[in-house]
This record gives structure tokens, C-alpha cells and sequence, in this order.
């Protein structure tokens, strides 16, 4: 018999107007749920419970969507990444510093239960993980008891540089093929785990590593399976300079030219689109025929702004009709650090404060991400909604004076705030501690990792350059 948890009174909770389509801010409410499932929003709640929690002092609102994020390769950049870049490739580190500093297959598994924990921590309850495939993935993500959509990466071609200034393109025998019937047997995998939070995204990586084949049967494959898709588009410069000689067109042009757009398509970034500044394109269609479309966009300012690259802008493509969602990609899995440089890099890009509203972010965190996802069942507190559920602790210091909880949450507090957190009813987070996984221990097999990847950098660079040489640490270092 399901288990009937009621949050009394809390000082602030956001629900969901159906009304309006939007969140909306109710004082002194309950919020309870049953089972995996919330059954009340609002006033005093009358019925049986079995668990009561204080809400004083709390603010209750839905778990975080991240929808673009790797966590089996990220974590090892920490310290690495924040200033590895090219600027012969136009500043990304894509081409040779992520293949130097890529994390060894047997390690992936504790990079991804590294990133989980940070996700979990900072209120993430449902998370898009795109990974090539690596042993005991499934398992671990269906231990840490997050929402996953599992979301194995395959490609016709990897990115080579012999000289770190020429980009080719080295295509598989079979252009990718049978690493696509993988993916999509590791999805049918995750989909059967006894956890019942797993369901699987089909994701070809890129348009410029992938074939025109590939990315039109991967999209017919998602539709029949009725899931969602991802394609990283936008994502670079080079990728840019490669459609376009390829094609004669942009990518979404050619996405839309081949009917492989739509509103279950995710364009993972959409930076590089033909209205962008570094471009000097000749049109100024694209993000209109997003729109049309009805597809997504997946936005992680982060990890670009180390780039000195930003997405411009984030309130022009919503004022355009596309249906703008965040990510983290990389490291630190925190979707609320992601939600403050989404508002920060979105007005800086406009030249306008007003270009954008927290509200906006904080509506793409959530049901625009669930939106993306084709999912109406998350991302809001309404009953009939499943119970994925952060308390937000207003008593820490991060987030007084509470005027207004979002906005302390999004521009001050983060992660410090994030007390409790429920995926599906079940709680993963107390009192600021993980009940699913060993943060510590996985905090240690990733720092162990790291220093065996560091010792493999110089036979993996073309200049046999050592890890120091490619990534400086910020300052010098004497020995004592």
C-alpha cells in the first residue's frame, strides 16, 4: 500500500496554474503525495497521512530537468576544461583536448556516480544522459534513483587533428550502423530495469559526424519507439564551416530541407546558428524554422562562456517560439549554477536586462524540459503529478533575506539550499545527504582516475606534449 507523505504549511510552494500555464508562488500550503504520486496543492489537507513534514521555514518546488548532460566523461575535466581550449578552432576544446584528457572505460561508471551525486545534491531529479556506452551504466543509474533517460551516443565518424589546426573526419566502415542497433539495444535494456524511472533518448552525436542516413533512420527509429531525440547542432565554429561546405546550407536548414525537424527533436545547444555574430551568414532563417517546427533546444551556457562563447540569445529564440530548455554537459552537474549564467550570458547577449525573466529560466529548468521530453507529468507540483519534489531549506544563511525564494535559490544560494529531495516519491536526498550513493567514495575513484588519465596525456597529443603543457595550472609551483 503506497505511503502518504504531506509537507504541512509550507512558507512558500510552487504550483502549477493551469489556468495561466504557468508556475505561481502559494504561501502557508501542503503539498502531499501518495505512492509516486502528488495528490494535493494547496490548503490544508484533511486526509490520512503516514509521514508529516514541517514546511516551516521551507520552500517546495519541483525537481530540476537537465536534458543535455554527459556524466560518465565529464568529472575528469574538472580543474582541466575551465581554460582547455584552441583558438585555431575557434576556441573549442572538442577536437583534441577532449580526446587527451577522455576518461578510460573501466572509470566511467564512477565519473557518472560522481555527476549523479552533484546532480541529486542541487535538485536535479530527472537528467538526460547521453553517454557512449560503458560497462555498468544502466546499473548505476538506476541505483542512484534519479529519473534517467538513458541516451547511448554512436556516430558515423570521430573528429581527428594530426596537427591541431586541420579537423578531419574519420569515418567508421560501416558509417556508424551497427553502434546504432547498440544503442538502441542498451535502451530496451535500461527500459526493462526493475527501478521503472529508466526510459531511453535517442541521440546520433552530432550532424557533422553523422551520415544523412544515420540521422534520418535515428529519428525514424525515436518516432516509432515513441521517444524523444537529440542531435547536437550548433555546437561549434567548425561544425558550422563543415555543414555548410558539405551541404551548401546551414544545419537546420538542412535538418528542415529533410523533414528532421519537429517537436520531438532536441537541437542539443543551437548556438552556431546563422544569425550568430562570429557567422557573418548570409541568411537569418534558422531559428525561425525551430520554431515552425516546434523542436527544442537544449541551452548550456556554462561550459561555452569559458569559451568566451554564448548563445545569442536566449529571450530572442523564446520570443521566436522555440521551446527552450537547460543543460549542463559538462562539470559541475548543477542546474542551478546553469539557470543563473542562462539568465546572466541571456541579457549580456541582448544588451538587455528585460530580454528575459527568472521566471523564464525557471520555466525551462522544468515544464519547457518536460515539454521537450513529451512528458506532462513532471516538472510542476499539481496532483496527478509525480512526486519529484526538492525542499528548499530558507533558514540557510545563502538565502535570507527571502524576498523572493527563486531568486535567492537561482542567484545566491544554488546547491547550499537543496535540503530534501524526492524522485518518484521516493526520498534521495536528507538533510543535505545522499541515501542512494557514496559521493565520497565516488569523489575518490574519480581523483584516482584523473591522475591515471594525466599520465596518458602525452601519447595521446600529437606534440607529445605533457598534461601541464596542454592545461597550465593557474599558477606556478615551487617545492618547498
Amino acid at each position: 500500500m503506497a505511503r502518504t507523505t504531506c509537507i504541512r504549511s509550507a512558507d512558500w510552494v510552487v504550483a502549477w496554474d493551469a489556468k495561466s500555464g504557468r508556475h505561481k508562488y502559494l504561501r502557508g500550503a501542503d503539498v502531499v503525495f501518495s505512492g509516486d504520486t502528488i495528490v494535493h496543492v494547496g490548503g490544508r489537507y484533511v486526509g490520512a497521512v503516514d509521514r508529516e513534514i514541517d514546511g516551516a521555514k521551507l520552500m517546495v518546488m519541483p525537481g530540476l530537468i537537465n536534458v543535455h548532460t554527459h556524466c560518465a566523461s565529464m568529472p575528469v575535466f574538472k580543474g582541466v576544461r575551465e581554460e582547455l581550449g584552441n583558438p585555431r578552432f575557434y576556441m573549442s576544446a572538442l577536437y583534441d583536448g577532449w580526446n587527451l584528457f577522455y576518461t578510460e572505460m573501466d572509470d566511467r561508471r564512477w565519473s557518472a556516480q560522481y555527476a549523479y551525486c552533484e546532480m541529486l545534491l542541487s535538485g536535479t531529479t530527472t537528467v538526460v544522459d547521453m553517454c557512449y556506452p560503458f560497462p555498468g551504466w544502466i546499473d548505476a543509474i538506476g541505483a542512484s534513483g534519479i529519473r534517467g533517460y538513458v541516451s547511448p551516443l554512436y556516430q558515423s565518424a570521430r573528429w581527428q587533428t594530426e596537427n591541431g589546426y586541420r579537423l578531419d573526419y574519420v569515418w567508421s566502415d560501416d558509417k556508424g550502423a551497427g553502434d546504432f542497433k547498440k544503442a538502441m539495444d542498451l535502451i530496451d535494456q535500461a527500459e526493462r530495469h526493475n527501478s521503472g524511472r529508466l526510459l531511453g533518448l535517442v541521440s546520433p552525436m552530432a550532424v557533422d559526424t553523422c551520415t544523412a542516413e544515420l540521422i534520418r533512420d535515428s529519428l525514424a527509429e525515436a518516432r516509432r519507439r515513441k521517444r524523444p531525440y537529440q542531435l547536437h547542432a550548433g555546437e561549434a565554429m567548425m561544425e558550422f564551416l563543415e555543414v555548410t561546405r558539405r551541404y551548401g546550407t546551414t544545419q537546420i536548414q538542412w535538418l528542415a530541407e529533410h523533414d528532421l525537424l519537429g517537436p520531438d527533436v532536441i537541437i542539443g545547444h543551437g548556438i552556431f546558428l546563422d544569425h550568430h555574430s562570429w557567422l557573418h551568414w548570409s541568411t537569418r532563417d534558422d531559428v525561425r524554422l525551430l520554431a515552425e517546427a516546434g523542436s527544442s533546444v537544449s541551452h548550456c551556457p556554462v561550459v561555452f562562456s569559458r569559451y568566451g562563447i554564448t548563445l545569442e540569445d536566449f529571450g530572442a529564440y523564446q520570443k521566436a517560439g522555440v521551446n527552450m530548455t537547460l543543460g549542463t554537459d559538462t562539470h559541475p552537474h548543477n542546474l542551478l549554477e546553469e539557470m543563473r549564467a542562462a539568465a546572466t550570458f541571456g541579457r549580456v547577449a541582448a544588451e538587455n536586462m528585460f530580454a528575459l525573466k527568472t521566471a523564464d529560466i525557471f520555466h525551462a529548468a522544468t515544464v519547457n524540459a518536460a515539454k521537450a521530453l513529451g512528458r506532462d507529468d513532471i516538472g510542476a507540483l499539481a496532483p496527478g503529478k509525480k512526486a519529484d519534489i526538492v525542499l528548499v531549506n530558507l533558514d540557510d544563511p545563502s538565502m535570507q533575506p527571502v524576498y523572493d525564494p527563486i531568486r535567492c535559490l537561482i542567484y545566491t544560494a544554488a546547491d547550499r539550499a537543496v535540503r530534501d529531495v524526492f524522485v518518484d516519491g521516493e526520498q534521495v536526498v536528507e538533510n543535505r545527504s545522499l541515501k542512494t550513493l557514496d559521493f565520497a567514495l565516488a569523489a575518490r575513484e574519480v581523483s584516482r582516475a584523473q591522475r591515471s588519465v594525466m599520465e596518458k596525456v602525452p601519447s595521446r597529443d600529437h606534440a607529445k606534449r605533457t598534461a601541464e603543457q596542454v592545461a597550465p595550472l593557474t599558477l606556478p609551483v615551487e617545492r618547498a
